[in-house]
């Protein structure tokens, strides 16, 4: 039986300023646009070279609670979404002021050699985590 981790559904405060930042700093493309009876639309963006998708919906209300802050809630939840990158100085670099830094960057070479992580907010203050050097165990 084919299983497939596919999406991630994001509610977020403005869609359009979501899509963009995933697009441009992480290579989503859009992929479709699916619009419902109501008139509302989920926008679906697409890892570049993968199956992985955000759906994007829009925000209905306001959170009930505080943004996540450091490298998430503390809580049962997602604590954050995260990426690897070839070097995460070079990738802050990119993103310049985009990048609202919540904790470090952090070296983690008394776990692994060559792990660097950084955690910043996303446009709808969702945590991510930026790491490099990251490799499974033999």
């Amino acid at each position: 039986m084919l299983q497939i981790f596919s999406q991630v559904a994001l509610t977020c405060k403005d869609p359009m300023t979501t899509e963009d930042f995933y697009s441009k700093y992480f290579g989503f493309k859009r992929a479709r646009v699916a619009k419902l009876p109501d008139g509302d639309q989920i926008v679906f963006i697409k890892m570049a070279d993968s199956a992985f998708y955000f759906e994007i919906f829009q925000a209905k209300e306001e959170a009930p609670i505080a943004p996540a802050i450091n490298d998430g809630y503390q809580f049962p939840s997602v604590r954050h979404l995260a990426f690897k990158v070839n070097d995460v100085d070079a990738k802050l670099a990119e993103m310049g002021d985009d990048a609202k830094i919540t904790l470090g960057p952090l070296n983690f070479d008394d776990f692994i050699p060559g792990w660097r992580t950084v955690w910043l907010a996303d446009p709808d203050d969702r945590i991510i985590e930026i790491s490099q050097g990251f490799i499974d165990e033999d």
